[in-house]
């Protein structure tokens, strides 16, 4: 397979999970905004949303007070922002209109679908007269394009990088968006492991259940747990449940898969890397992490998904700065 295709499938798929990851952080955060609160509380809400990203310094550059509209406005609509929800879509497209022979009609018609309609959103106020189901569009868009790539396209080797791009994506979003909502409440969580039976204050439970909906895992934890929301399962479920789809674990798995399946004489170094990476999600114990230090696990583990992209890139696509 060309390198150049393949480079344009992973990028396409990346970009369609990154509008996705976008529009859950957007929308569980613009969600406990409406909760009772301070000022100062609501604004660090958007503050820890843009350090997601890491997007402060453009963010303030251009924009200045961090306000809700602001952010808003930035993290949706702004071509110069290249994480943008508009941004993303319009990559997404591009990247699947250079490789249109390579796909199936009903996959090339999604993307290109989405991006003609994300205009007319734009134009006729969609985000400012109703965020929630905006965000909502954008993630039905994006299981659109995965249920119609599963559904229509060859498992192939063009199948293996597009799954390549969303499970790398998914991994390093599920991980900034853990780091900065524990960070949120506790400046490094870590030590001893609270009573996971002790019931969490009003807000914790809000907070925790936001950030657990945000992934579309509130009924999971329910089904995995049933009991009361702590952040130890949280965590947990997050990072080390392999039947979890949004999980560290989970995505990390689909990761080695389907670098083995189109492995080739450069490759090894990287399925080595990934391979360790996964092990250590694995066989992993959440009380062990948390001991050590949750932040400090999480921005190793994105170190390492940043070296994995980076090797992706150099042993099998085409080496172009996105």
């Amino acid at each position: 397979m060309l390198s150049r295709t393949a480079d344009h499938l992973f990028w396409m798929s990346r970009y369609t999970e990154r509008a996705e990851s976008t529009a859950r952080m957007l929308n569980v955060n613009y969600e406990t905004s409406l909760l009772p609160q301070s000022a100062s509380k609501a604004q660090e809400g958007w503050l820890g949303l843009l350090s997601i990203s890491e997007l402060i310094p453009d963010y303030t550059a251009r924009y200045g007070e961090i306000t809700q509209e602001k952010v808003l406005t930035y993290m949706v609509r702004d071509e110069r922002n290249p994480s943008s929800i508009y941004s993303c879509i319009q990559a997404a497209r591009e990247n699947a209109r250079a490789v249109r022979g390579a796909l199936t009609t009903e996959v090339w018609e999604t993307q290109n679908h989405t991006w003609l309609a994300i205009h007319k959103h734009m134009q006729d106020g969609a985000l400012e007269r109703d965020p929630g189901q905006f965000f909502e569009w954008v993630k039905y868009r994006s299981h659109l394009s995965r249920g119609v790539t599963l559904g229509t396209m060859l498992h192939d080797e063009a199948y293996r990088f597009m799954r390549l791009g969303t499970s790398l994506e998914r991994a390093d979003n599920t991980a900034r968006l853990l780091d900065v909502k524990f960070h949120a409440v506790q400046s490094d969580f870590h030590g001893s492991v609270r009573n996971p039976t002790r019931a969490t204050p009003e807000f914790d439970f809000y907070h925790w259940s936001a950030i657990l909906r945000s992934v579309s895992a509130f009924e999971i934890y329910r089904k995995v747990y049933r009991d009361v929301i702590t952040p130890e399962r949280v965590a947990e479920l997050l990072m080390l449940r392999a039947d979890m789809p949004r999980s560290l674990h989970s995505n990390m798995k689909q990761v080695v898969d389907n670098l083995a399946a189109v492995a080739n004489e450069h490759s090894g170094e990287t399925q080595r890397k990934a391979g360790r990476l996964l092990a250590d999600l694995s066989y992993g114990r959440i009380e062990e992490i948390l001991a050590t230090g949750l932040h400090a696990y999480l921005t190793q583990f994105l170190d390492r998904v940043n070296e994995l992209g980076s090797r992706i890139s150099r042993d099998f696509l085409v080496p172009v700065h996105h």
